[in-house]
């Protein structure tokens, strides 16, 4: 780069990106090629479809305790029961992922 030019993909200086997601009320990022990662009551983790039996990541709310909720699978869009049990300590304890019929 000559002349002062900067790179056209590049934050402005000064600013990250989750400072720009907090301000503007947006969910952060997941890139596909980069490691799966959060913060401790939000932690992505790999999900297996019992109808389709692909892979994806879904993020996991710990927050709240343990949980049950139905998602869609991410690739064949039929309905997944997914179960998540936390440990004491606010990390994941068990997770199962059900077919609805």
């Amino acid at each position: 780069m000559r002349g002062g030019a900067r790179d056209a993909n590049a934050s402005p200086p000064g600013i990250d990106a989750g400072a720009i997601d907090a301000l503007y009320g947006l969910e952060p990022v997941f890139e596909p090629d980069s490691p799966a990662t959060g913060d401790g009551a939000t932690p992505w983790v790999a999900l297996e479809c019992p109808y389709c039996w692909e892979h994806y990541d879904t993020q996991l709310d710990l927050s709240a305790g343990a949980a049950s909720y139905v998602e869609d699978c991410q690739v064949c869009c039929r309905p997944i029961q997914v179960s998540v049990e936390v440990a004491d300590d606010g990390t994941l304890a068990a997770l199962r992922a059900e077919r609805m019929d």
